[in-house]
């Protein structure tokens, strides 16, 4: 099976959810599938989609390098369960808690650190790391 009819849905999806600079190739046997989404709903469903397709990810021929819109100065939700989202001192969980923000509250976004931490601002002015996964462009 080619790996583009294998990946359909999940290329199909991303055209509908209209990820921008969307591009499909192959090399090497791995499908490289690259664009940003227009939220972070879109692009958890898109990673969803590709463990449904390959559970676990476990066939690796799938390179899927999908970032979130969101530029320094964007407003960020906080879209955690219900729980506040810690900002820390370094973009891991090993650096200390500077600061929270509460479910919905909304932050600036200062820089995308990578795909997993994204420095943010706090209405309050706290200034520190958060788990990019709770953050999604307003």
């Amino acid at each position: 099976m080619a790996l583009q009819e294998k990946y359909a849905e999940l290329i199909q999806s991303a055209t509908t959810m209209g990820v921008a600079g969307l591009a499909v190739a192959e090399q090497d046997g791995v499908l490289h599938v690259s664009g940003t989404a227009n939220s972070t709903a879109d692009y958890d469903a898109l990673w969803a989609l590709y463990n449904k397709i390959d559970p676990n990810m476990a066939s690796g021929d799938l390179m899927m390098n999908i970032d979130i819109k969101a530029d320094a100065g964007a407003q960020l939700k906080v879209t955690t369960d219900s729980t506040n989202l810690n900002i820390r001192s370094t973009p891991s969980t090993e650096g200390e808690i500077v600061g929270k923000a509460a479910h919905d509250e909304v932050v600036t976004l200062v820089e995308k650190t990578d795909d997993s931490w994204w420095k943010v601002r706090t209405k309050d002015g706290e200034e520190g790391y958060a788990y990019a996964q709770y953050l999604s462009p307003m």
